[in-house]
């Protein structure tokens, strides 16, 4: 049991390290492809949002609670774009609407 879970431990490490190391391996110089540029520029904000998302509307039984939160942060987002004050605007959000 104990030299399977250092073998599993060994290989999920590899597998992470050559994830990340691939790529900057593979591809030397700049990419002109425009598609594949425009992909790779909005990949970290659609991963953010595929994570986020979810847990905004399963925050709390209630789900106005989280549509509420979506609109409180992304309202503040948008008029301030501070993230700190976005995130803080939708804990208050949702702790007033629990409290009705």
């Amino acid at each position: 049991m104990e030299h399977s879970i250092w073998l599993y431990i060994a290989v999920m490490s590899l597998v992470s390290y050559l994830i990340r190391v691939l790529p900057v391996t593979l591809i030397r110089r700049q990419i002109k492809n425009r598609f594949l540029r425009s992909v790779l520029y909005y990949l970290p904000y659609v991963t953010l949002s595929v994570m986020t998302v979810p847990a905004i509307f399963s925050i709390s039984a209630n789900p106005l609670c989280g549509v509420a939160a979506l609109m409180v942060a992304a309202a503040i987002a948008w008029f301030s774009g501070n993230l700190l004050l976005s995130a803080t605007g939708a804990c208050v959000a949702v702790f007033l609407i629990s409290l009705f």
